[in-house]
């Protein structure tokens, strides 16, 4: 169990920076109302201070794949830490909104790099069999991230005038103490064999992460990821005939992620429910129950990637999506509002167990060694693109198009994914990532 501590612990760290990722995300709703009435800003300037944090994590995503490659997982993760710091310090001390701004995207830079840098890591760490929920992690320290952010603005919220600046501060505790545990877990030995051909280090760790291999099966794994990293993979180019299967699979896991409508519904839920003749005290409360629906769930997802496989959690997740989604569409055309904060989280649930436990696992698997910290990044660029997209462009669709039609295009979405898992999404569970890579 000592040896086995080594691992949880280093999986942990790192996933923490997912729970920076759900709190920093969720924390500007609380602040977003006194930042547009402390500087008077038009609605234009109003909605650039709010997105900044999410066009910061486009580029954070497209980039990321570049210090995870060139200066190694571990030092990104600790420079994720100390931009989050900035961002905290930045935003709650801003004397005007172009400081605010400036803050928050690079708040928004942490969140992109460690999409791609803290999956990535673990996966690299992580034995088969664990990889799954160890990996998953990441996800389940968003959920919790978003939770507690909504918890630490309702608790926050009454102490005066600067209750906004307090909300968006105190990030600065989480990301001081992640940072500072940075500081001791190990680099990722694949990376070590690889970009820096260091075979003894790597297997130094090797050793302590897979404590039940023997020694001769250490130097066949140091071997195995050797050979992956051969002068015959450096030459080969990311954008690839022979890396095409992977490119899509992680495209298409990150696009139909978005176009379940998933963002839109966590960020306009009030305004959801309030199209149900909910009061907005009521809405609000009703969003509560979206973060810990997501929570419980996506606890359920980690318990069930390494016993049933990321595919089969991607059938359970698309059916539940096409019964929430359809149920929702089909409320809101015959006007029974009374069951659409079930459908809701019904919805909430089918992502939680489907794409929401699977997307940042499955992306950090399907990559070569010499190519995961750029496949990482598509992954989480398109993510990220698609989920930027949705935001501005859900206010008027809403504004445009019955809730009915919205709630049925979001169900026809995912018939499609459903028809992409069945005939092209592969079962990556248990299986070893260098012989992932020979059959990819």
């Amino acid at each position: 169990m000592g040896n086995r501590f080594f691992l949880y612990k280093s999986a942990v760290v790192a996933s923490l920076a997912g729970f920076l990722f759900g709190f920093d995300t969720v924390v500007i709703s609380g602040a977003e109302q006194s930042v547009q009435a402390l500087w008077q800003l038009d609605s234009t300037l109003h909605g650039l201070a709010i997105s900044m944090a999410l066009w910061g994590t486009v580029l954070g995503s497209l980039i990321g794949g570049w210090p995870t490659e060139y200066l190694g997982r571990r030092t990104t993760l600790l420079w994720i830490g100390i931009l989050y710091l900035i961002s905290a310090f930045g935003s709650a001390l801003a004397p005007d909104v172009y400081i605010f701004m400036i803050s928050r995207f690079i708040g928004g830079l942490g969140i992109g790099i460690s999409t791609v840098a803290a999956p990535l890591f673990i996966s690299e760490i992580a034995p088969p069999k664990y990889r799954g929920r160890l990996a998953g992690m990441f996800q389940f320290n968003i959920v919790f991230g978003i939770l507690v952010a909504f918890l630490s603005n309702s608790l926050l919220a009454g102490i005066g005038e600067h209750a906004w600046r307090w909300m968006l501060g105190v990030e600065a505790i989480p990301a001081l103490l992640f940072a500072v545990f940075c500081l001791g877990i190990p680099e990722s030995p694949r990376w070590l064999i690889i970009r820096k051909n260091d075979l003894q280090g790597g297997m130094n760790i090797f050793r302590k992460t897979n404590p039940e291999l023997n020694e001769q099966e250490l130097k066949l794994l140091v071997q195995e990821v050797e050979a992956t990293g051969s002068r015959k993979q450096k030459a080969g180019k990311f954008f690839s005939r022979r890396l095409l299967t992977p490119i899509l699979l992680a495209f298409f896991i990150a696009f139909f992620n978005q176009m379940s409508g998933i963002n839109a519904i966590l960020y306009f839920a009030p305004r959801i429910f309030q199209m149900t003749g909910l009061e907005a005290q009521t809405a609000l409360l009703q969003s509560v129950g979206i973060g810990i629906t997501n929570l419980v769930f996506t606890f359920a997802g980690l318990w069930l990637i390494d016993r049933l496989g990321r595919r089969t959690l991607l059938y359970i997740g698309s059916f539940g999506y096409i019964l929430s989604l359809g149920l929702t569409a089909w409320a809101f055309s015959s006007q029974t509002y009374g069951i659409v904060p079930f459908t809701i989280f019904f919805f909430i649930a089918a992502h939680a167990v489907g794409q929401g436990a699977v997307i940042w696992v499955f992306i950090s698997e399907i990559f070569p060694n010499r190519q995961r910290a750029f496949g990482q990044s598509l992954g989480s660029f398109t993510h990220w693109f698609f989920a930027a997209l949705i935001t501005l462009f859900f206010p008027v669709m809403a504004d445009a198009m019955a809730p009915e039609v919205i709630f049925s295009i979001f169900c026809g979405m995912m018939v499609l994914q459903l028809v992409w898992v069945k005939f092209f999404v592969p079962e990556t569970k248990g299986i070893p990532l260098e012989e992932l890579e020979k059959e990819l």
